[in-house]
């Protein structure tokens, strides 16, 4: 006679965790963008899931440019606009 009680709770409980459950929205493909203003330029940061993987700048005289992952993981950003920034190779010394 007391197993009832308990185990209508225990359903009741069950069912209230995956009401609250279902009611959480899922994870969406559109971007989250966050705009703030840095001195003379104008930010805006593009996320997917929390993952920053966009800035657009827009300074105040000039053409806007965005500034894009250099490789997948790492906070390491560049132009999207200009090629891949070559380093120097000048031969100083010879032995």
């Amino acid at each position: 006679m007391h197993t009832f009680p308990r185990l209508l709770l225990a359903a009741l409980l069950a069912f209230g965790a995956v009401g609250a459950f279902a009611q959480q929205e899922p994870p969406s493909g559109e971007p989250d963008v966050t705009i703030r203003q840095e001195g003379d330029k104008t930010i805006e940061e593009y996320r997917v899931n929390g993952f920053l993987y966009a800035i657009k700048v827009t300074p105040k005289f000039g053409k806007p440019y965005f500034l894009v992952r250099a490789d997948g993981n790492d906070a390491n950003f560049v132009r999207s606009d200009q090629p891949t920034m070559r380093i120097p190779a000048w031969e100083i010394f010879k032995w």
